[in-house]
């Protein structure tokens, strides 16, 4: 990206990593989707969090996103990102940004974890554009799910469809459970 050489310019990658920032993301993130140096990411996001940013690695793996609870989470984030992507003029990372925040709006909802973070859907996005993922339809649903690119998908069945023996039963499930057991023995 060049950099911003008007007020404007700069005011508008400011709102930009200002929302990327509110969001969650990652400082790798924020100085690759914006022209903003890293110091001036670093004092943004010290003046919005409240705190450095958090040090290490992004994530990087695409098997991440085959496993059961997050394949879920994917997939419907990319639907989202997809249809948006396909019904407006949008920046890229503005179509990241507006797909996060319905998937955020989707889950608390329907009372779900928030599964993805910001950062992980944006890798995903890039993934997608790096031809390492793709979606495939499922043959009971006909949800469209996030694969790896070159995996055979002939009579794919998701993850909801064909759920496995432990999906849901997570840590914190169970401690509700046996909250709930106990306060109604008390």
């Amino acid at each position: 990206m060049k950099r911003a050489k008007t007020v404007l310019g700069e005011a508008r990658q400011i709102a930009l990593a200002s929302d990327l920032i509110r969001l969650g993301a990652r400082l790798q993130v924020l100085e690759s989707e914006t022209t903003l140096s890293r110091e001036r990411l670093l004092k943004l996001y010290k003046e919005i969090v409240g705190k450095s940013p958090p040090k290490g690695m992004l994530p990087f793996s695409t098997d991440w996103f085959m496993t059961w609870q997050p394949n879920i989470h994917s997939s419907l984030y990319m639907n989202l990102y997809q249809s948006i992507n396909r019904s407006s003029e949008l920046d890229e990372i503005e179509v990241v940004i507006h797909a996060y925040r319905l998937y955020r709006e989707y889950v608390s909802r329907l009372g779900m974890p928030e599964v993805l973070s910001i950062t992980r859907a944006w890798r995903l996005t890039k993934f997608f554009d790096a031809g390492m993922l793709t979606t495939t339809e499922c043959k009971e649903c006909g949800g469209h799910f996030v694969v790896h690119t070159y995996e055979l998908t002939g009579g794919y069945v998701c993850g909801l469809c064909d759920m496995p023996s432990r999906a849901g039963k997570t840590r914190d499930r169970r401690l509700a459970t046996e909250a709930q057991a106990a306060t109604v023995a008390a």
